[in-house]
């Protein structure tokens, strides 16, 4: 069989910045776990067109919330043409049933374990509406392309996991609906052979917290050190500096940034989502142990949390410049579906749009508390616009000298995506703020 793999962008007439790109996996597992008697071609949307008349006998199409509606469109081409087309990804695991409107099969949760019999069923013409594996065995080595991978990268950042699952449980997250609770490994053998076989110097783990099992990572992390690679990941902030030794180990193996999900600087906010650290004095001591040991700190924060008042934009820019935080994504609370809060807003008719398209972290698609959904969306991005003003960029170089190459370059992607943002919300602003003040 030919078969064509699709990761979709969100608008097919307008693509991130190239910078900001997140490197992509699943896919080129996909095409790891399927018998070598099969073609495999993979598309990268935000990269490069899909053919639609690309000659094929099955296309697989793994999206998340905001990419599902172009997901689906791809979907209603492709079958058009007579093509079978199956579903995977975070969104249809989360809303199967919606899924299969637009598709023959789907994918629920991770592929291990059910691709190869779904490829069979398929030769067999007995393809299944659903195939899901629980817990699929992480153990297996399952080979990847890394030349296609890399071809792909702008800046040569190969993608590498070697956990799942988050026991965390956040009311705003969905992970544990795709990956489950428990921690699961990838053996470090596995991992040392990837990175050997790559033949590349740079990687980005896309763990959700690569420190979720310490004695796992540690080991990892000495595996790591006669590589000599360079790296950045997600880790949780209070468990990496409670622990001096698997803090030094990460530095050793060569981490060069880590990206903590901080989320709020309200004190009331932190109590209410259960971290660790309820105290922002004890926040900022964090921050500086870690750069002590020369790793650059990206920072995830979240506006629109029912505590959230106007004054929570100044403060938390005020917070992280003053910590020298390298740099920072600015999000608004995404009530995605599956998460408590997305069902915590719905009964309470708080929801201003269900268009997947506007899920994104970026746009504002319910009602907050304490101010409009128009003064939500324009704190968040003037939050971001101030923190990455070249005034800032250059004050907050002086705690993070270390690395001033990668801190120049990734502040400066984020320069650029600021103005791009600002384009897209004049774009959208009629349809989905009038929408917003409407109801």
């Amino acid at each position: 069989m030919k078969i064509l793999l699709i990761s979709p962008t969100i608008d097919a007439e307008k693509r991130t910045n190239k910078g900001l790109m997140m490197p992509q996996l699943a896919l080129y597992i996909l095409e790891g776990l399927t018998p070598k008697e099969h073609t495999v071609e993979i598309i990268e949307e935000e990269a490069e067109d899909v053919d639609l008349g690309y000659d094929c006998d099955l296309v697989g199409i793994s999206c998340m919330t905001a990419n599902a509606p172009r997901a689906y469109e791809l979907c209603q081409e492709f079958k058009k043409r007579g093509k079978t087309v199956v579903l995977g990804g975070v969104h249809p695991t989360i809303l199967p049933d919606e899924a299969l409107q637009h598709a023959d099969s789907v994918v629920i949760g991770e592929a291990e374990g059910v691709w190869e019999s779904l490829l069979l069923d398929m030769q067999n013409g007995k393809l299944k509406d659903k195939y899901h594996d629980p817990i699929p065995d992480l153990q297996k080595y399952i080979p990847k392309d890394f030349s296609k991978i890399l071809k792909k990268r702008l800046f040569k950042l190969l993608p590498i996991m070697t956990t799942r699952g988050c026991p965390y449980d956040c009311d705003f997250c969905c992970v544990t609906d795709l990956f489950g609770k428990k921690i699961r490994h990838v053996a470090i053998d596995n991992v040392v052979r990837d990175i050997k076989e790559s033949g590349a110097k740079n990687f980005m783990f896309l763990d959700d917290n690569i420190i979720g099992r310490p004695k796992y990572a540690k080991e990892l992390f000495k595996a790591l050190k006669p590589l000599n690679i360079s790296w950045v990941g997600q880790a949780s902030v209070s468990l990496l500096v409670k622990d001096e030794e698997l803090m030094q180990l990460a530095a050793d193996s060569g981490c060069k940034a880590l990206f903590f999900g901080v989320e709020s600087v309200s004190e009331e906010q932190l109590k209410t989502m259960r971290k660790a650290f309820n105290e922002i004095e004890d926040m900022e001591k964090a921050f500086a142990k870690i750069k002590k040991m020369r790793i650059l700190i990206h920072a995830s924060m979240v506006f629109g949390f029912d505590n959230d008042k106007k004054e929570i934009f100044d403060e938390t820019v005020d917070f992280l410049i003053k910590n020298k935080i390298s740099t920072v994504s600015f999000n608004v609370l995404t009530p995605y579906p599956g998460t408590r809060i997305y069902d915590k807003m719905k009964r309470e008719n708080r929801l201003t749009t269900t268009d997947w398209r506007y899920y994104d972290h970026n746009t504002v698609v319910f009602k907050p508390t304490n101010m409009t959904p128009y003064e939500l969306q324009m704190g968040k991005i003037n939050a971001r616009k101030r923190f990455y003003k070249k005034r800032s960029v250059l004050k907050r170089l002086t705690g993070n000298l270390y690395n001033p190459i990668l801190y120049f370059a990734t502040n400066y992607g984020h320069m650029k995506q600021v103005k791009v943002e600002a384009s897209r919300m004049e774009r959208i602003k009629s349809d989905l703020f009038d929408l917003n003040q409407r109801k």
